[in-house]
């Protein structure tokens, strides 16, 4: 895996806490797989995605209800709530260029957390902060 995938990784909330070690060793269970200009890569509303994803090349816009709400491009990344939790994706990613992307499955993603208890612990110390963090803007919003 190129170095890129190890950056772009160090940018998902989720994985901050992770040192560069633990990143370069989730990175090789990451694969490679392209989607064509126009394909949809996760649907909205799908019981199940197949994972985590990392744009590698190329431009893919997310939607939701029809609107779009963000532009990807590489270094992006979306589906890492899927690597815990095996949820209803919560929104469209269509491919407006050819896109080529490193993903990873949650079963893999969960063999390389239950493999070192180190990973596991700065997983669960990260998700607590955001959590926190969340927890106290809904907070600091309401009271305002």
């Amino acid at each position: 895996m190129s170095t890129n995938v190890v950056d772009a990784l160090a940018r998902v909330p989720m994985l901050q806490s992770l040192d560069r070690k633990h990143l370069e060793k989730l990175a090789k269970d990451f694969s490679e797989r392209t989607f064509p200009a126009g394909a949809v890569v996760v649907a909205e509303g799908a019981e199940h995605g197949i994972g985590f994803f990392v744009v590698a090349d190329g431009e893919a816009v997310a939607s939701i209800g029809g609107t779009e709400v963000a532009r990807l491009g590489p270094g992006s990344h979306f589906g890492e709530v899927a690597l815990i939790s095996d949820r209803v994706r919560t929104a469209t990613v269509t491919a407006v260029t050819d896109l080529h992307t490193y993903v990873m499955t949650l079963w893999d993603f969960r063999s390389f957390v239950q493999g070192d208890a180190e990973v596991a612990w700065k997983l669960l110390e990260q998700l607590a902060e955001m959590l926190h963090h969340q927890s106290a803007a809904t907070h600091t919003a309401a009271t305002h």
